[in-house]
């Protein structure tokens, strides 16, 4: 029983809420508090895709920003107001957001500076993205790590660092490079997605998945998936040929994930459906 009871403390839960160029937002958290990363969703979605999933507002504690595009922040004055909840966002990063904040909601963090929500520890870290001062995320609480990794234009040290410590991922499949290539999207569209500070290409990700994993991550949630210029199909079939234990998941432009219970020790299921949920594959447009 005392064996259950430490697993039971152990574990983090998981969901995306929403994962795409129409808005991002990511629920880590404990059984005591959790954290969002981004509220890209309005404050209406946010709470209708919290309650499919029965996760509960109440335990959110904080929300933390990684930059300034509008998919990242376009609901986060209303949520943060409504539920007084305090924004973890850069000044850099708020000024060019053009958002306005009441005052005591804003925190400023740093980079590798730890900050404490109850048992969560969040440290941010950098990384390439046109943005102006862009950020990534980890999450632990109780040696179980969880990692935010998108809009990440290439990898870099700070990423590689950060990944191999994570049990769970939340990792950037923005495009198929030969979709990107032969689709319609404008020559300078396509060299700002690919060219060092846009998007990481199912084919990158991949190459840090296979080189950097952590021996026990169990969850790969592949994530901010292009709808003109990715298949999910063909992005999770990529990853399956080499998950070997690690269960692949697609986060979705459209609908909630599952919740995922991280342990750290392979005992990972899911743990809750969002109610009345159709196939996620089918949602996409391939």
């Amino acid at each position: 029983m005392q064996n259950l009871f430490s697993l039971y403390q152990m574990t983090i839960h998981i969901a995306s809420l929403n994962s795409g160029s129409n808005g991002n937002c990511y629920y880590i958290g404990n059984e005591n508090e959790a954290v969002l990363v981004d509220a890209g969703l309005s404050c209406r979605e946010t709470e209708k895709r919290m309650r499919q999933l029965e996760l509960s507002l109440s335990r959110v504690k904080a929300i933390f920003i990684s930059h300034e595009h509008i998919d990242h922040v376009k609901g986060l004055p209303v949520l943060a107001e409504k539920y007084q909840l305090p924004v973890y966002i850069t000044n850099t990063t708020l000024k060019h957001s053009r958002i306005k904040l009441d005052e005591n909601l804003q925190v400023n963090f740093c980079a590798y500076t730890p900050v404490q929500i109850g048992n969560l520890t969040v440290t941010a870290f950098p990384k390439h993205h046109d943005a102006e001062d862009p950020h990534s995320f980890i999450i632990n609480c109780n040696e179980v790590t969880v990692g935010v990794f998108t809009d990440i234009g290439a990898e870099c040290s700070h990423v590689i660092s950060q990944f191999k410590k994570c049990h769970a991922v939340f990792l950037e499949t923005n495009y198929d490079e030969e979709m990107l290539e032969q689709g319609r999207y404008p020559w300078h569209l396509k060299n700002r997605i690919r060219g060092g500070k846009g998007h990481l290409s199912n084919k990158q990700a991949l190459d840090i998945f296979l080189q950097h994993r952590h021996p026990a991550l169990s969850h790969l949630l592949l994530s901010h998936l292009s709808k003109e210029n990715n298949c999910p199909v063909k992005a999770k079939q990529l990853f399956d040929a080499h998950a070997g234990e690690v269960n692949i998941v697609i986060a979705s432009r459209f609908e909630p994930t599952a919740v995922f219970s991280i342990s750290g020790n392979g005992m990972n299921k899911p743990v809750r459906q969002p109610i009345n949920r159709q196939l996620q594959l089918d949602l996409f447009d391939a």
